[in-house]
């Protein structure tokens, strides 16, 4: 007769909560992410001092894909596009670094990694960019040196008119 005991762990993560999430590729999702920043420095005593700053940061973002299932290591990668930059963060599902997790948005896809997202939006950058060409639409740093350009020819215009004015009161 064999005797199992039951092991516990304990966690600062609550994962049936998180098992429960079920989150898959296509979801947006929302991560509260703690960050602990560490700063130093020197006191009033002149003495080398560290301060531990906790934030919370907020990345939202498609979910390209979920790996490792429901297991402890079990990971979900992140795109998001900051600033017309495509990033991506790796975030393990059960981390006590990570606050919450959001679903936003569920998308009916028909794939289990969505990694031809990342060709897709460069594709469609690019397209974008050849039409502004065949357009001849110009760019802001275009139109400033258009701009530049006029104002250089109004300010000769205007030296060479007071120039023949000069002229004329030398003649006369």
């Amino acid at each position: 007769m064999t005797v199992r005991s039951a092991t516990t762990t304990t966690s600062p993560v609550n994962v049936e909560e998180r098992k429960k999430l079920d989150i898959r590729a296509g979801d947006t999702v929302r991560v509260h992410q703690k960050i602990v920043e560490v700063k130093r420095g020197k006191g009033a005593d002149k003495k080398e001092k560290t301060t531990k700053i906790a934030r919370t940061q907020v990345f939202e973002g498609l979910v390209l894909a979920k790996k490792h299932g429901s297991e402890a290591g079990a990971t979900f990668t992140v795109r998001a596009t900051l600033s017309g930059i495509g990033v991506e963060k790796i975030f393990p599902l059960y981390s006590p670094n990570i606050d919450k997790i959001e679903i936003v948005r569920r998308s009916k896809v028909r794939r289990a990694k969505l990694y031809y997202i990342r060709d897709k939006v460069a594709r469609e950058m690019r397209r974008g960019l050849r039409k502004m060409i065949e357009m001849n639409v110009s760019t802001e740093s275009e139109r400033e040196a258009a701009d530049r350009a006029s104002a250089l020819a109004v300010a000769a215009a205007e030296t060479a008119s007071a120039e023949s004015v000069v002229a004329e009161a030398k003649e006369s």
